[in-house]
């Protein structure tokens, strides 16, 4: 009877060994192919990740570009204001000659129509007492 519990024993001990051994056999082949799943994403994924530098490095090109436009437009609207300030500065001076000179203009169109006047009155002959009434004050 000892030998038979021996051979119960020595046969667990077999079916034991055979099912460790076959559990460390597909634990290779799957660790196996972890391994050629992840190689095989990382070489799907370096395009993209060189993909994404390119596109990060241009991003940051036309950042800098944009930025250089809006830095130039900047001093455009600047020197813009400027010269509209300078412009406005400017037009006072140029109303007060002008109103000068639109005051010598009234002056001699006042003058040119007072010396019609006196023709007009010449040609009448003497002047009536009521044109005299008219430039009396007082």
């Amino acid at each position: 009877m000892t030998n038979v519990f021996l051979g119960i024993i020595a046969a667990a001990v077999l079916v034991m060994a055979i099912i460790q051994v076959a559990a460390i056999v597909f634990a290779m082949s799957a660790a196996k192919r972890i391994g050629q799943a992840a190689d095989r994403f990382e070489r799907d994924l370096r395009p993209v990740m060189s993909n994404l530098q390119a596109i990060t490095a241009e991003a940051a090109r036309a950042t800098s570009l944009a930025t250089a436009q809006m830095e130039r437009a900047d001093r455009i609207f600047a020197d813009l204001g400027r010269r509209a300030e300078q412009v406005m500065a400017g037009v006072p001076s140029l109303f007060g000659t002008a109103g000068r000179g639109w005051a010598f203009l009234n002056g001699i169109k006042a003058a040119l129509a007072a010396i019609q006047e006196l023709r007009r009155s010449s040609r009448r002959g003497a002047s009536h007492p009521d044109d005299e009434d008219a430039l009396f004050i007082g």
